[in-house]
């Protein structure tokens, strides 16, 4: 999309910079118009991103973020800013069990939604019965109208269609509420389902995985620079107290502790949380007790991260899935970010509220005793130094009717936009959702100054035989 003088009059204060900020700020400043950045901490990123940890000296991200094929408005966010082969992509997950045995997902050359089955029927994770269960569900899956509304979470819907303990306890509790990062029965069925479609039955493309190869706060280093060669601007330690509206002037004054910003419009592409803190400051208008009862329905969701360093490696793999324990995933951060060197072990404990309750000392000491029983080497390493990320605030849940409470671009205020994860995308709380949430809010921006633009990415077309089930709604 080329740069359009028609929006040069125009200036656009975006407040927060996490992935929906960054995506909504970069998509309008490449249209033209002036575009200031605003963001509290200092550095980028928002919930994905990194920081110089100072208890073990290292940057590290504050949890492992990944993205799949599907996931095509962060694509094209990081294609914007230049980024894309800085992503290093995969389409196998090993599974394995304590004591080392190992069971690996993935297509096949069978025609999708066919093509992950052949993997997952000689899967040493899973009982005849576990293979059996899954394929019924994923049968029944795809009758599931995506965008009809429900009220029945994803855990009583498994068990209405006879889950069996292994297929609940290795499949559903651990991939899909990972990676929706709630517990199964306070999942709506829908978002569920859009998971498994897109992961693991529109195509072996849209369940593809990506992560990057460096961290991530690196990962948005040219966003500044985009920026600054379109007349844009990022302003980092400048935490948000304000925003008030001029109606004689049609302006905005974002007051920040760093000093005040003005702009022809705002879009606050914050947590809801953050959104919440703003509104008393906003002017009182029509509208604004209904968004705030919105904001008042959701609830976040804790991640949790071990970061470790070994004095030598414990396994050759870039990454695992750990089943029947505590800790969820292995990331090997030393094959994946190779510039770091060393033998640095992730581990991310998803959807728990119990392990991030637990004190430091007892939450590493369980996250080591679990890791040596899927790698014993473990056992002899020496551990160098270790770090423990809790993200209290790390997602946000989605419970049946949660989609009433989402809300939209638009604002119930003058020339004020809404965009974040947590905003009405159709996606779980994912980077993807908040790529997604500013591109739609960078849209009803255009919309509003009578100069539409699309910025939303088209998502990945289903192939093979599920182009007949797409069709069919």
């Amino acid at each position: 999309m080329s740069h359009d003088p028609q929006f040069a009059r125009s200036t656009v204060t975006v407040i927060g910079a996490g992935v929906a900020g960054m995506s909504a700020a970069c998509a309008l400043a490449e249209a033209g118009l002036r575009v200031q950045l605003v963001e509290r901490r200092g550095y980028l990123g928002g919930r994905a991103s990194s920081y110089l940890h100072p208890g073990v000296n290292e940057v590290i991200d504050n949890c492992q973020h990944v993205l799949f094929g599907c996931c095509t408005n962060l694509i094209g966010f990081y294609r914007r800013i230049g980024v894309a082969e800085r992503i290093h992509w995969t389409r196998d997950m090993v599974m394995i069990e304590p004591g080392g045995r190992r069971s690996r997902l993935g297509p096949s050359a069978l025609p999708a939604p066919l093509h992950g089955f052949p993997k997952l029927m000689t899967a040493h994770a899973f009982s005849l019965a576990d293979k059996l269960a899954l394929a019924r569900a994923f049968s029944a899956l795809l009758r599931i109208d995506l965008k009809a509304s429900s009220t029945e979470s994803l855990g009583d819907w498994l068990r209405r269609h006879g889950q069996t303990r292994g297929a609940l306890d290795r499949f559903w509790r651990l991939v899909i509420a990972s990676a929706l990062n709630a517990e199964i029965d306070t999942i709506a069925l829908p978002y569920a389902a859009k998971v498994i479609r897109e992961l693991f039955m529109n195509s072996a493309e849209a369940g593809s995985m990506g992560m990057s190869t460096v961290p991530l706060s690196d990962l948005y280093a040219p966003v500044p620079e985009f920026l600054a060669q379109r007349g844009g601007s990022v302003h980092l330690n400048a935490h948000v107290d304000a925003a008030t509206w001029n109606e004689a002037e049609g302006q905005w004054t974002v007051r920040t502790r760093a000093g005040d910003l003005l702009s022809d419009f705002v879009i606050v592409a914050l947590p809801f949380e953050g959104l919440q803190k703003l509104l008393p400051s906003l002017p009182s208008v029509a509208g604004a007790d209904a968004l705030a009862a919105q904001i008042e329905r959701h609830e976040h969701w804790p991640i949790c991260s071990v970061h470790l360093w070994f004095d030598c490696s414990i396994t050759d793999l870039e990454h695992a899935v750990l089943l029947d324990r505590e800790i969820h995933w292995m990331y090997n951060q030393s094959r994946l970010q190779p510039a770091r060197g060393g033998h640095y072990i992730e581990l991310v404990v998803s959807a728990t509220r119990a392990f991030a309750a637990l004190p430091r000392e007892e939450a590493i000491r369980q996250s080591l005793a679990e890791l040596a029983e899927f790698f014993p080497r473990v056992r002899e390493a020496k551990l160098e130094k270790v770090a423990l990320v809790k993200e209290v605030r790390a997602t946000f849940g989605v419970p049946p009717g949660i989609d009433a409470y989402r809300p939209g671009a638009v604002s119930p205020w003058p020339h004020l936009f809404i965009a974040g994860d947590w905003a009405a995308t159709g996606w779980p709380s994912t980077m993807e959702s908040g790529a997604r949430s500013g591109h739609l809010a960078a849209e009803a921006l255009c919309r509003k100054i009578d100069a539409p633009r699309s910025f939303l990415d088209a998502d990945l077309k289903p192939k093979g035989l599920m182009k007949l089930v797409a069709s069919s709604y």
